[in-house]
């Protein structure tokens, strides 16, 4: 290089500084209610400068830090104002964030043990920074902003640790109740009711997760795999029923299958098939469930093959009855033709009209529906039934036996009355009334025997 060349100046040698602290700020407020930071006040006035700061005639500068002088860079090729300026800047700058530390804390809502990391951070970068300024009183405000965030931190630490205890205890309630569905006598529950209760625990779990502080990881596996160990119960159990319950609703509906083919073939005999499909309807009955929807579709082609049998019977009962119309005609006539059967004094004449009335009957043949013949039946019953009540009374009172039997009585009350008689004739002509009154009461007895007797 000439000697006529300028010189290149030579860069600022600070001192080697502390890594900086990425500064975490608080959210932005929303624009119209957002404050400009307040600036952090200059020392750059020239006492200040002086007080903390000077620089030798090789450039280097040095800061006063606890009454000592300590060199924290070169700035050769400057003037002394610009190499103390430089480096107050890079005091600013740490101030800077101190100030803004300090107002995060006192505005609240920032988390005390974040704010206390980055008071630690910051006390590094002030701790031999490569700056001027008063160094010392920045490590001074940062301890203090430390011994203020330290309470603070406990409390959130203790915050927090309540928070966990409140979640372990809720999950271990989560835990225990899908133990205590595991733990049911998993063979007569009622599955749908069951799955929802645990798809309603493994939800709340799921949200706990979200939502709820983190838990170390030791505990939050030993409850997860006690959840999971108990879900994986349940789930053993239901499909193990369900599997049962996918055979025993095949074999259902295997057996419904043929019933339905039976049914279906039965069509052809029309009303004689209707016992054969009885019977079927017995075996489906026994048969089992299928499966609401295999049940439903199978019902409907069993169902409707049996329609068709009583239909055809409905057909043939309304074709019967329509050939009954004039039977019943016939036998109505009948009915008043026998009302003379009470009317006929002598029993035998009257047995005889009825006896003709019976065979006119029996000829007319059968009637639909029977409920119609059941009712002109029971009409000529009645008939039948005063004719017979006739004739047990003139047989007793007829019957040979029974005449004999009187008539031997009624000697006896004749010869009773005879002798009576003369024995109240003998009392009366004697004056005795006691005898006389016994052998009248006596003697009207035997007479009114002997008047019912027909004597």
């Amino acid at each position: 290089m000439s000697a006529t060349e300028p010189s290149k100046p030579t860069p600022p040698v600070p001192g080697p500084p502390a890594a900086p602290l990425p500064r975490k700020l608080p959210p932005k407020a929303p624009a119209a209610a957002q404050a400009p930071a307040a600036p952090v006040a200059p020392t750059s006035s020239p006492e200040e400068v002086a007080k903390w700061g000077r620089v030798s005639e090789d450039g280097t500068v040095e800061v006063l830090e606890n009454e000592t002088w300590r060199v924290v860079g070169q700035y050769p090729d400057g003037t002394p104002e610009e190499a103390l300026a430089y480096f107050v800047r890079k005091y600013d700058d740490i101030a800077f964030k101190v100030h803004t530390l300090e107002q995060r804390h006192q505005a609240g809502g920032a988390s005390a043990s974040d704010l206390a990391k980055q008071a630690a951070h910051l006390l590094e970068e002030a701790t031999d920074a490569a700056a001027v300024g008063d160094l010392a009183g920045l490590r001074g405000r940062l301890n203090a902003l430390t011994d203020s965030l330290s309470e603070a931190t406990a409390q959130e630490a203790q915050a927090a640790k309540e928070l966990v205890d409140k979640a372990i205890a809720e999950r271990t309630a989560l835990v225990e109740r899908a133990e205590a569905i595991a733990a049911r006598d998993l063979s007569k529950v009622q599955w749908k009711q069951v799955t929802a209760e645990l798809g309603e625990l493994f939800g709340e779990w799921q949200a706990h997760q979200q939502n709820g502080p983190r838990l170390s990881k030791s505990v939050s596996q030993q409850l997860w795999k006690r959840f999971r160990d108990a879900r994986a119960t349940v789930d053993k159990h239901r499909r193990a029923f369900y599997a049962e319950l996918d055979d025993a609703h095949k074999s259902a509906r295997d057996a419904k299958t043929r019933l339905v083919e039976r049914a279906e073939a039965l069509a052809p005999r029309g009303v004689d098939g209707i016992p054969a499909y009885r019977t079927l309807l017995d075996e489906w009955k026994s048969a089992g469930r299928a499966g609401r929807k295999a049940d439903d579709a199978l019902w409907a082609r069993f169902k409707a093959a049996g329609d068709a049998l009583y239909s055809a019977r409905a057909e043939q009962a309304a074709a019967e009855e329509a050939d009954s119309a004039p039977k019943i005609e016939a036998r109505q006539a009948l009915l008043e033709e026998a009302k003379a059967v009470a009317d006929e004094p002598n029993i035998k004449s009257a047995r005889a009209l009825l006896t003709r009335i019976q065979r006119q009957w029996d000829e007319i043949g059968r009637i639909f529906p029977r409920e119609k013949e059941r009712a002109l039946d029971d009409r000529l019953r009645v008939i039948e039934q005063a004719l017979k009540a006739r004739e047990e009374v003139d047989w007793k009172k007829n019957n040979p036996e029974t005449k004999a039997r009187a008539n031997d009585m009624s000697s006896q009350l004749l010869e009773a009355i005879e002798k009576l008689e003369a024995e109240l004739a003998a009392a009366e002509k004697a004056g005795d009334k006691k005898a006389a009154k016994a052998a009248a009461d006596a003697l009207e007895a035997r007479r009114t025997w002997l008047s019912a007797l027909g004597g």
